[in-house]
């Protein structure tokens, strides 16, 4: 991939031969950016576990202290009175039937769907469409459930979900360039304390092998891997 003259100027700043703290990462970070637009901060994890494996699949989510920095477009899959209980948890769409009829047809202009389980019988033919598009409710992901206003605000909050991909890798996006650096900071503690908790048992080896930070369009910058494995005690 041919670099242009700004990204190269960034990533002079980084030693791609050394490990960094997070807190000099952001700093490095924000001195390498050179994007005209609110960069999002993005982080990048490849763990020692088999993803074939069932009991070693890592997966869950965690709540960003300080959100995503961009407004999540939430549809809730539902009816009666959980219909109003997610309008006043400020759900941006609501509905059952019409809107499982509108995916068929190809639409998906949504963030995140929530579902109550009467209506997985429903959603549950949409997998292929949805699955994709990581849009699928699961019970997992907290998006499948009665829980329709908890589930609503968290998502809003900056709820956010991780899963290990079929090579071992995480990726997620952890705020915005715009954030102060304490707010990232706080953001990125609490992400790699989750995958840290997260550890399968039958895991064996480094759990952590490598982890990397970077704006939308900067340089990575590789993490110190033994202060990510002690987020957990934070």
């Amino acid at each position: 991939m041919k670099r242009g003259k700004l990204y190269k100027a960034g990533a002079s700043k980084v030693d791609s031969s050394k490990t960094y703290t997070l807190v000099e990462a952001v700093k490095l970070m924000r001195a390498a950016a050179h994007a005209k637009f609110n960069e999002t901060v993005e982080a990048t994890m490849r763990l020692g576990v088999d993803p074939k494996k069932a009991d070693q699949m890592v997966r869950g989510t965690t709540v960003l202290p300080h959100g995503t920095g961009k407004s999540v477009k939430v549809l809730v899959l539902t009816k009666g009175d959980k219909a109003k209980e997610a309008e006043e948890a400020g759900a941006d769409l609501i509905g059952a039937e019409e809107y499982v009829e509108k995916i068929q047809g190809g639409w998906a202009d949504v963030d995140v769907i929530i579902a109550t389980p009467d209506m997985m019988g429903q959603v549950g033919k949409l997998g292929k469409i949805l699955g994709p598009k990581k849009l699928m409710p699961n019970p997992k992901s907290g998006t499948v459930t009665m829980e329709i206003a908890k589930a609503v605000k968290s998502v809003k909050a900056g709820k956010i979900e991780y899963r290990t991909d079929k090579t071992a890798n995480i990726q997620v996006g952890l705020g915005k360039l715009s954030f102060t650096d304490e707010q990232i900071l706080e953001n990125a503690r609490t992400f790699f304390a989750a995958i840290v908790r997260a550890k399968p048992a039958s895991a064996k080896g480094a759990y952590i092998r490598n982890a990397s930070m970077s704006s939308t369009m900067g340089p990575g910058i590789k993490l110190d891997v033994n202060e990510l494995q002690a987020m957990s005690k934070q």
